[in-house]
């Protein structure tokens, strides 16, 4: 049986309750916090996080027949394991993902410097957190922004910058092991269909439009996306 590993990014709370109903719905699957969330200091690139997961899951004796499943941060570590350690790796499931540097709206980045200084503007953030994560139950949304507030925007600032150094193309198309991509088609933040690119390049990957939902898929709707995720482990 794989062994199912779940990755978070800097939205939704930025750390594992993200995956709150995966954990519940897949028994053993685990969710690490990354460094420089809840606790600890942020890494400074896509790989480094990458060498970071790996030792997490190797102090746990998990080394192989991995599942990475991930969103924006968290799905380019994926990529990024799956590229690096392919033989440890059995499946990928990734959304709100780019293998090149992402285009952001103008303000990105300012808007979470500013959050970090001004209270007023902290707020605003607090309220855009919020607003992106408008399809997630009420209770656990209450309970991921409270995870925001221990995180901070900083956190934040310094994922998206991550995300946005993040560059394999010249890699991907050599991705061996099997890829499930996912979109939800109401993200707030309405992004290029990075996803697209990725699947036209990877031989034999999938990719599923989701109708409905937003930025944070498995996060929202569980019940749509563990049973696209038990199908997809039943082909491995």
């Amino acid at each position: 049986m794989p062994q199912l590993v779940f990755i978070h990014g800097p939205g939704a709370g930025a750390c594992a309750d993200a995956f709150v109903h995966q954990l519940k719905h897949f028994p053993g699957s685990v969710a690490p916090t990354l460094p420089g969330h809840l606790e600890g200091t942020h890494c400074t690139d896509v790989a480094r996080y990458t060498e970071w997961v790996r030792g997490w899951l190797w102090a746990q004796g998990i080394k192989k027949d991995l599942v990475l499943v991930g969103y924006t941060l968290g799905a380019s570590i994926a990529l990024q394991y799956g590229l690096d350690y392919p033989d440890e790796i059995k499946g990928l499931v990734v959304m709100t993902v780019a293998a090149r540097p992402k285009v952001r709206a103008p303000d990105t980045y300012e808007m979470r410097l500013r959050a970090a200084q001004n209270p007023q503007d902290y707020e605003e953030w607090l309220a855009f957190q919020r607003h992106a994560m408008k399809f997630v139950d009420p209770g656990l949304r209450e309970r991921l922004m409270e995870r925001h507030k221990q995180v901070g925007p900083m956190s934040q600032y310094y994922d998206l910058k991550t995300i946005d150094a993040f560059d394999v193309r010249d890699r991907i198309a050599t991705l061996k092991p099997k890829l499930l991509l996912l979109r939800g088609l109401d993200d707030h933040g309405n992004p290029p269909e990075y996803e697209k690119e990725i699947h036209d390049a990877v031989p034999g990957s999938k990719y599923v439009k989701l109708p409905g939902v937003g930025h944070f898929p498995l996060t929202e709707f569980p019940d749509k996306t563990n049973p696209l995720i038990e199908e997809f482990i039943a082909t491995l």
